[in-house]
C-alpha cells in the first residue's frame, strides 16, 4: 500500500512525557516534523535534538570550519522557535557518516542519558518515494536513520556496549517507538496547524543554507515549503494539516 492510497492516518500515541529527536544535519528537523515539536513542547512535553554532524558540509560558499559554528547557531535558535532547549552535537563529518557500530554506540548513549519514551529522526530508506524515479536519499540519512531504529534497542541491552554503563550510562528499556519523519509509508500523523507558523519561523533561521540553496526570497520558499508539505496528507487526517510519521512501536 502507497502512500497515495492508503486510508486515513490515526493520531500518533500522545501518552509519552520525553522524546529525543535524532537526524544528520542542522534543518533536518525543520524540513520534517518542527510543527509537531511545537504541539509536543506546548503540551508540556520534553523534546531534545541530537544532531549527528554539524552540517558543515553544507554550503558550497562557506569552508567547513567556518560553515560548522555557523548552522550550529541556527540550529539552536531554529531549536528555540519551537520550545527546545537540549541541542546536542555528535560531530561525525557531514556527508561521509558511516553506519555501524560506533554510530549506534553514540546515538545509544544519548538514549541512555535523555532516557526518551519516543524517538525521532528521518526517514531512512533509499528513495524519498516508493515509485521509479523517487528521488534518491542522501548516504547520511539513510545512515543515521537506520543506526536510530538499531540504537532504540541497542540502549535497553545491557549485553551491547557494556563500556557505557562503565561510564556511567545504565540501560534504558524505555523506548515505546520510534517515529520516522518524511517517510512514503505514514502511518500515524500529527496535527500541523498549531505549530504551523513557528515551523515557518524555525526552518527559516536557518537562513545562511536557504539563501545558498535558493535564488528565491527565503521567506517565500520555506512558507510554501512548509505550507505545501502540511496540506499534502491533509486527506488523509481529517482535512488537517499533518505531519506524518512511519511509526515502529517496541
Amino acid at each position: 500500500m502507497t502512500d497515495n492510497e492508503a486510508t486515513d492516518l490515526p493520531e500518533l500515541p500522545g501518552d509519552w512525557q520525553r522524546a529525543l529527536a535524532v537526524v544528520a544535519h542542522p534543518d533536518d528537523l525543520e524540513y520534517g516534523c518542527a510543527a509537531a515539536v511545537a504541539s509536543w513542547t506546548d503540551a508540556g512535553k520534553e523534546v531534545g535534538y541530537l544532531l549527528v554532524t554539524r552540517g558543515e558540509a553544507g554550503i558550497d560558499t562557506i569552508a567547513p570550519d567556518v560553515c560548522a559554528p555557523l548552522r550550529e547557531r541556527e540550529q539552536r535558535a531554529s531549536a528555540a522557535v519551537v520550545g527546545v532547549t537540549t541541542v546536542e552535537f555528535l560531530d561525525h563529518r557531514d556527508g561521509v557518516i558511516e553506519y555501524g557500530t560506533a554510530l549506534r554506540r553514540d546515538i545509544a548513549a544519548a538514549i541512555r542519558r535523555h532516557r526518551p519514551e519516543l524517538v525521532v529522526t528521518l526517514n531512512h530508506r533509499d528513495g524519498w518515494g516508493d515509485g521509479p524515479g523517487a528521488p534518491r536519499n542522501t548516504p547520511d540519512h539513510v545512515a543515521v536513520g537506520r543506526a536510530v531504529l538499531d540504537a532504540a534497542s541497542d540502549a535497553g541491552n545491557r549485553w551491547i556496549f557494556p563500556e557505557l554503563a562503565e561510564q556511567g550510562l545504565a540501560p534504558w528499556d524505555g523506548v515505546r517507538w520510534v517515529a520516522v519523519a518524511a517517510s512514503s509509508f505514514p502511518t500515524h500523523a500529527v496535527d500541523a496547524g498549531p505549530g504551523l507558523e513557528r515551523a515557518i519561523e524555525s526552518l527559516l533561521c536557518h537562513r545562511a543554507y536557504i539563501e545558498a540553496l535558493t535564488d528565491r526570497k527565503p521567506e517565500e520558499y520555506v512558507r510554501e515549503f512548509v505550507t505545501e508539505t502540511a496540506n499534502r496528507s491533509a486527506a488523509r487526517f481529517g482535512g488537517r494539516p499533518a505531519v506524518t510519521f512511519e511509526v515502529f512501536p517496541r
